[in-house]
């Protein structure tokens, strides 16, 4: 059999926001062929996504029936399913994806880590590559990796991530897995100084189980951001990424579809695959 030239991409949740970037950039991509656009949204239902998304009209209508897509992605090759969708429904799209063979690249944050354990147990019994990217920025990895550093030399450490209003999940997945990261075997973060009371419920923000406080913010005119702030006596460390363009997702969205290929079994991060 002949290699395919391109891979076949099925988009989820194709006219959001995050969505109508990935179109863009499947369209420019030489090596990737966009062969359909799922939404929910019955006022863009038929529509061209290539004109939503304002790159041009690509001859692919917008449709809500997910399964038929994986079916018709399944028949043109080994394909890949990009999902950037809602929490509530993205367990069950990876699972469609996995049973017809899909490969799942999933930018949806939210799912919890028992789901995320069913998933692998799933694609690795299936033999099929799944990418589960909290965050596709490749300065986000930077920032992660140099908070990876200083929380061997730091005991108090908080988090605070802000994003967008109707981004619907909180603490943001990217802000988790910092969390995750900085954790080591047998050391516990912020060790209390007083005995502290909320005032109101959250004041503190949420608490991981080694301590880690991470506070969520929900405003129009942000996008993602994220600060990781390290304390001690006389000094305050701070890490930040800014994202003022979704397009800075992009070449990490094309690396993970490009990667997930030759995978046979559930991956967790962006910082993984480069």
């Amino acid at each position: 059999m002949a290699a395919q030239s391109t891979i076949p991409v099925v988009v989820n949740g194709a006219c959001g926001k995050m969505g109508r970037e990935v179109i863009k950039a499947i369209a420019a991509a030489e090596d990737m062929t966009l062969v359909a656009a799922i939404d929910k949204n019955p006022a863009v239902i038929g529509e061209d996504i290539g004109e939503i998304a304002g790159c041009g009209p690509v001859e692919i209508p917008v449709t809500p029936d997910l399964e038929a897509a994986l079916v018709q992605a399944q028949s043109e090759g080994l394909a890949v399913m990009i999902d950037f969708t809602h929490p509530d429904t993205i367990y069950n799209s990876v699972r469609a994806a996995i049973a017809y063979g899909v490969r799942p690249v999933v930018g949806t944050t939210g799912l919890s880590a028992k789901q995320i354990k069913e998933l692998a147990e799933f694609a690795e019994k299936a033999s099929i590559g799944c990418l589960i990217i909290p965050n596709f920025s490749i300065g986000v990895v930077l920032m992660q990796q140099a908070a990876q550093q200083a929380a061997q030399y730091f005991e108090h450490v908080e988090i605070i991530e802000l994003h967008h209003n109707q981004k619907a999940d909180a603490p943001s997945g990217t802000a988790i897995q910092t969390a995750q990261m900085l954790s080591a075997p047998d050391k516990a973060f912020n060790p209390a100084q007083v005995a502290e009371s909320e005032k109101m419920t959250g004041a503190r923000g949420s608490r991981t189980d080694d301590g880690i406080r991470i506070h969520s913010v929900r405003l129009p005119g942000l996008i993602a951001h994220q600060e990781v702030l390290f304390g001690a006596p006389g000094q305050l460390y701070t890490l930040r990424h800014d994202t003022s363009d979704r397009a800075c997702y992009m070449p990490g969205v094309l690396l993970a579809v490009r990667r997930v290929m030759p995978l046979k079994s559930l991956i967790y991060g962006l910082d993984k695959i480069l």
